[in-house]
């Protein structure tokens, strides 16, 4: 089956999801299984970001901190830039794509950069992966608090995210808390995460998953799916493709006009740009109604795989320019980072970094 899918350029992860979309639209959960099923996903949304704790290195995340204007740079990409563009979207998009789909455009402006990725296809790239690593690990971490305030003061207003007392407590009880948890435990977990990381990705993996069922059954249970014609889905595809397009043009432009380096520039474009299916859609969960969940997470879904096979052709050009006769091993290592998109831990390049 692997063999099939890397012949074709497919991604296995993302018919994993489409199957777990599938089998939510046919076999829903309703009843006592929806409430088994959110009590389940509070418990794996908690222990994903134990997990994520527990594997960024603080070492890492400082390593290379003095390039303060590159994290500066990739941080105001990150959470101004992208933001102000998914505002965009969600006026211009709203009246084609109707609120709820238009909120998700919006949410997934507003969330941390990738780390895994981000820092694979810097490396792919020739790019700075020192910087990859530092900036990305940065992101990750204020992504935890910046992005539930961008969403209650850009969402909040629609009645949308809950952030109420009790929103709070849950988002510290939920995300906060096993992060530090897992920082805290690095010293007993550390090696025994590095010694196991089959174990640990599917546990990342699985745990999405869960969260993409159970929003989807929820929206089936409560009929939004109705209004949703594949029209309006290929509007909404267009939609991302367009907000991608202008996140990687800008990045790109702003590097150069700042004067960075090749290096540099590579690393500005591929940790700007990039949004996190892996933390947005545990953040989704509880920053959202299980009704809207559907409707919100199903944007970042689309902008997710656009943004792995857009950076898979971009670090293969960029990697062939730098070695003309590398394009082959580029276009092998793209792929593969394009499979591991929702992964968080790998060893990068040359550098030996794990984050």
């Amino acid at each position: 089956m692997k063999t099939v899918t890397a012949r074709l350029g497919i991604d296995p992860y993302l018919l994993a999801i489409l199957a777990t979309v599938g089998l939510a639209v046919l076999l829903p959960a309703r009843g006592a299984a929806a409430h088994g099923l959110a009590d389940t996903t509070s418990g794996l949304v908690g222990l994903l970001f134990f997990l994520y704790g527990a594997r960024l290195s603080p070492r890492a995340a400082l390593e290379g901190a003095t390039h303060w204007r590159l994290h500066l740079t990739i941080l105001a990409a990150t959470f101004v830039v992208l933001p102000l563009l998914g505002l965009a979207a969600h006026a211009l998009a709203s009246p084609l794509l109707g609120p709820e789909l238009a909120r998700g455009v919006l949410f997934l402006s507003l969330l941390p950069s990738t780390v895994q990725s981000s820092i694979a296809f810097t490396a792919i790239a020739g790019g700075n992966t020192a910087g990859a690593v530092c900036a990305a690990s940065f992101s990750s971490l204020l992504g935890i608090v910046v992005t539930p305030l961008l969403a209650s003061v850009l969402l909040g207003g629609a009645g949308a995210v809950r952030l109420d007392g009790g929103a709070v407590l849950t988002l510290v009880l939920q995300l906060l808390l096993p992060f530090l948890l897992g920082q805290l435990s690095r010293r007993w977990t550390a090696s025994w995460i590095a010694a196991h990381k089959p174990v640990v990705t599917a546990v990342d993996r699985g745990s999405i998953l869960v969260v993409i069922y159970g929003a989807f059954s929820e929206g089936m249970v409560a009929g939004v799916w109705r209004t949703t014609s594949p029209g309006r889905v290929g509007l909404l595809l267009a939609v991302c493709a367009l907000l991608l397009a202008a996140a990687l043009a800008v990045t790109d432009r702003s590097a150069r006009a700042l004067g960075f380096s090749r290096a540099d520039r590579i690393t500005v474009v591929f940790c700007g740009s990039k949004k996190s299916l892996a933390s947005g859609l545990p953040m989704a969960a509880v920053l959202f109604t299980p009704t809207d969940l559907g409707l919100i997470a199903l944007p970042l879904m689309l902008f997710h795989q656009l943004q792995l096979m857009a950076c898979t052709v971009l670090a293969r050009r960029w990697a062939a320019a730098d070695h003309p006769d590398a394009s082959g091993s580029a276009a092998a290592a793209g792929a593969a980072g394009a499979g591991s998109g929702v992964a968080v831990e790998e060893r990068v390049g040359s550098s030996g970094t794990t984050v």
